[in-house]
C-alpha cells in the first residue's frame, strides 16, 4: 500500500500479527505495519522497518486505517495505538475527512527566530520554529523553482538546526501545480533521513508558522499540500482550526491500494 496518492510512502499492511520481524524483513517495503486488533473504535498496530521495530508511523497507521475500515465498518472518529503495550506505545486520534483519514498532530505553535541561513545557500530568508512538541525550522522561498533546485547538505542542515534548537528543516512556498494551497520539502538528518516523503508533523509544524503568519485559508479550514521530494512526490491533506495559542492540526491522506498482503 502507497500512502500519500502518487508516491508518497510504500507501506505493507499485515492484517493479523506474530512474526513481525521475520515478515516485516521479506515484505520488500520500507515500512510494514501489523494490525493486532481492531474493531469499529479503533486499531492496534506495530509498526516495523525490514531491520527493526520503528515503534510509530503516521504513514503506517494511514495506510492500515484505509486497509481495514469496511472490514471493521470503523467510525468516523477512532483511537489508533501503536508501539509496544508493554512500553506505553503511542496512542492518538483519528477521524475521517473527506474520505481521507487524518490523525491529530496537536497544537502547532510558531514563533519567528533569527537565524543564520547562509550555510544552506538562504542567506538573507526569515526563519520561524515551528512546534507540535519537535521544533523545527521553517523558511519560506520565493517559487516552486527555488523550492525544487535546493540540493539538501546533511551537515549544513544538521548546524543550522543546532544553532536554532530545532530537530528538521521545512522549506515552503505558498500555492503549486493541482490548487495545492502549500508546497513543501521536509529535511532532517538530525532525525536519521536527509529527506522524507510524507511527513505528518512537519507538515502540523508549517501549518503552525502558516497561522502565524496570516498565511492559512482564510475560507475553508482545509488545506491540500504537495510534499515534492525529488522522485517520490506525495499529497497530503490537513484540517486545521486556529486557536488563541496556535493551531490544533490533523494531517493524512489517501492510501492507494498496489497488491494484497
Amino acid at each position: 500500500m502507497s500512502d500519500g496518492g502518487s508516491g508518497g510512502k510504500r507501506v505493507a499492511v499485515f492484517l493479523q500479527g506474530g512474526d513481525e520481524q521475520a515478515r516485516a524483513a521479506a515484505s520488500g517495503a520500507p515500512l510494514n505495519v501489523f494490525v493486532q486488533a481492531a474493531d469499529p473504535t479503533g486499531l492496534r498496530l506495530r509498526v516495523f522497518t525490514p531491520t527493526r521495530e520503528k515503534g510509530s508511523s503516521d504513514s503506517a497507521a494511514i495506510a492500515a486505517l484505509s486497509a481495514v475500515q469496511a472490514r471493521v465498518g470503523l467510525l468516523d472518529v477512532v483511537e489508533v495505538a501503536q508501539g509496544d503495550p508493554g512500553a506505553g506505545g503511542e496512542v492518538q486520534s483519528a477521524q475521517l475527512c473527506g474520505g481521507e483519514w487524518v490523525l491529530r498532530q496537536g497544537l502547532a505553535t510558531a514563533r519567528e527566530v533569527q537565524a543564520d541561513l547562509s550555510p544552506v545557500g538562504l542567506a538573507g530568508a526569515g526563519a520561524w520554529v515551528g512546534s507540535t512538541g519537535r521544533p523545527n525550522l521553517i523558511v519560506e522561498v520565493a517559487s516552486l523553482v527555488e523550492l525544487d533546485a535546493f540540493t539538501p547538505d546533511d551537515a549544513a542542515i544538521s548546524a543550522v538546526n543546532r544553532a536554532t534548537d530545532t530537530t528538521g528543516l521545512v522549506l515552503y512556498t505558498l500555492g503549486g501545480p493541482g490548487r495545492v494551497d502549500v508546497s513543501f520539502r521536509a529535511f532532517g538528518p538530525l532525525k536519521g533521513f536527509t529527506e522524507d516523503a510524507a511527513s505528518s508533523n512537519m507538515l502540523a509544524c508549517l501549518i503552525g508558522v502558516m497561522g502565524g503568519r496570516g498565511q492559512l485559508p482564510g475560507d475553508a479550514n482545509l488545506l491540500r499540500a504537495a510534499q515534492r521530494r525529488p522522485g517520490q512526490p506525495a499529497r497530503l491533506t490537513a484540517q486545521f482550526a486556529p486557536l488563541r495559542d496556535g493551531v490544533e492540526v490533523w494531517v493524512g491522506g489517501l492510501a492507494a491500494p498496489d497488491a494484497p498482503n
